[in-house]
């Protein structure tokens, strides 16, 4: 087993001379052997080692007893101890949780702080080679996606430093072998035996077959899981080097991204943009999966024009023609506004800003966004649309909805409620902004008192 380890150690550069490694310390049998092949390490590498054990409060008198007994072997070591009660009951129900989770997020709480404190190049973890089959089952079976996929990574930033994890390329068998030999004791947690966890349904009847297949399945196992890593890593960040041509808006709470251009890209990076996006909004903590991916793809690759989907934590995906919304914010519900516009004045609405300014003579060039008018009593409405309005299109007989001039001229789901309405003071629409003039505000032929109505749509 020290040979494996030590060639696993190099060929991954997981330690180097001086190093400060903090070991996470559980009292079993795999962290007893992590702690006691380290300390063994400390003339060759000339390490300092800190053991962190943390007592999760789940077990009461038997979490005490594993504490306890970690901090007996570290004193009779002349190892530096450190050591935290967390009630992970209480973490759990605070934040909603499974207790595998808050057990987890607390745990890392902690190797965090004791890493901060001694400024440590690594955090070394006592998962083995057998842990990395049941984690990589486990997500196949339960769709989780990209690096997920992988399984265990053999190091990873973390902290001041990284988590490193020695033992991945040896079998649980070996570590029990070499606590034997050495004659180390340990602590066994009940809970490892009992079925009622997932891991342990996969440990204790799928495991055992793989073995009986191959004996150094975990190697193939190991192998896959490095491959797997490489290849993420490297797809991931080809869809990183895509995020600017994809999104046209971005906050901590909303992403708005262009479908047309994430058409354009290969499948396998369309899928890791979403997860990439998806990620952001979700600040790194993500509970989704390869499913809400899929559902997210397929609404995007819809013919339909419009669609919505439910992502979890209330994340909200709105497909409009050619953009996709994702937001947390209920921005298909913004408040109605209505504001006056005085000649010569401007009001600022959620799209853009709308001016009022009094000119001698028509320009020869009028964009979409400018619109002329005459002999009209001021102030006007700017203002938010309200169900029912309809204009008369300049050179139609009879009115239309705006709600149908909206779909016509395909504008964003999310943009229509918000989008500026003006109106005269008889109540008459006379202009929906950059998009379509009223019959009822044409010029005469006098053209007196000429008006320019300016739409400055805010840039994105």
């Amino acid at each position: 087993m020290l040979q494996d380890v030590d060639r696993f150690i190099q060929k991954h550069d997981l330690l180097h001379k001086g190093d400060t490694v903090v070991i996470g310390v559980s009292g079993g049998p795999d962290s007893v052997a992590l702690l006691h092949y380290l300390t063994n390490k400390l003339s060759d590498y000339k390490l300092t080692v800190i053991a962190a054990h943390m007592d999760h409060g789940l077990r009461g008198e038997e979490s005490l007893e594993d504490l306890a007994f970690v901090k007996r072997y570290c004193e009779h070591g002349g190892i530096t101890f450190e050591a935290s009660s967390v009630d992970v009951g209480h973490y759990k129900e605070v934040h909603q949780l499974s207790t595998q989770v808050a057990a987890r997020e607390c745990r890392y709480k902690f190797f965090e702080q004791i890493m901060d404190k001694y400024r440590a190049n690594a955090l070394a973890l006592a998962h083995h080679g057998d842990d990395q089959i049941e984690t990589m089952l486990m997500r196949q079976v339960h769709g989780s996606t990209g690096a997920g996929l992988a399984g265990i990574p053999v190091k990873r930033p973390f902290s001041t430093g990284m988590i490193i994890r020695p033992f991945l390329g040896i079998t649980k068998d070996q570590v029990l072998n070499y606590c034997d030999n050495h004659s180390l004791s340990y602590r066994i947690d009940p809970s490892n035996s009992s079925d009622r966890y997932v891991r342990n349904r996969f440990r204790h009847h799928i495991l055992p077959f793989l073995k009986e297949e191959n004996p150094s399945v975990h190697l193939r196992y190991q192998l896959y899981s490095e491959r797997l890593h490489s290849d993420e890593q490297y797809l991931m960040q080809q869809a990183s080097a895509h995020l600017d041509d994809v999104i046209i808006e971005q906050n901590d709470k909303f992403v708005k991204l262009d479908i047309k251009s994430h058409q354009c890209l290969p499948i396998p990076l369309q899928r890791r943009v979403i997860h990439l996006i998806l990620n952001y909004l979700y600040t790194g903590n993500a509970p989704f999966s390869s499913i809400h991916i899929e559902d997210l793809q397929l609404m995007l690759d819809s013919e339909h024009p419009s669609a919505s989907l439910n992502l979890p934590l209330e994340l909200r995906a709105v497909k409009s023609y050619t953009t996709c919304y994702l937001s947390f914010e209920t921005f298909m519900h913004p408040e109605p506004y209505e504001y006056h516009l005085s000649l010569g004045g401007s009001v600022e609405t959620p799209l853009g800003t709308i001016t009022a300014v009094p000119i001698d003579s028509v320009p020869q060039h009028l964009s979409s966004n400018d619109f002329i008018i005459e002999e009209v009593a001021f102030p006007l409405v700017v203002r938010s649309r309200r169900s029912g309005d309809r204009i008369q299109p300049k050179g139609m007989i009879g009115t239309k909805k705006v709600k149908d001039i909206f779909i016509d001229r395909k504008i964003d789901r999310s943009e229509r409620d918000v989008w500026p309405i003006i109106e005269d003071q008889t109540g008459h629409i006379i202009w929906v902004a950059g998009v379509t003039r009223s019959e009822k505000a044409t010029l005469s032929d006098k053209k007196n008192k000429l008006v320019l109505l300016h739409y400055a749509k805010k840039l994105t």
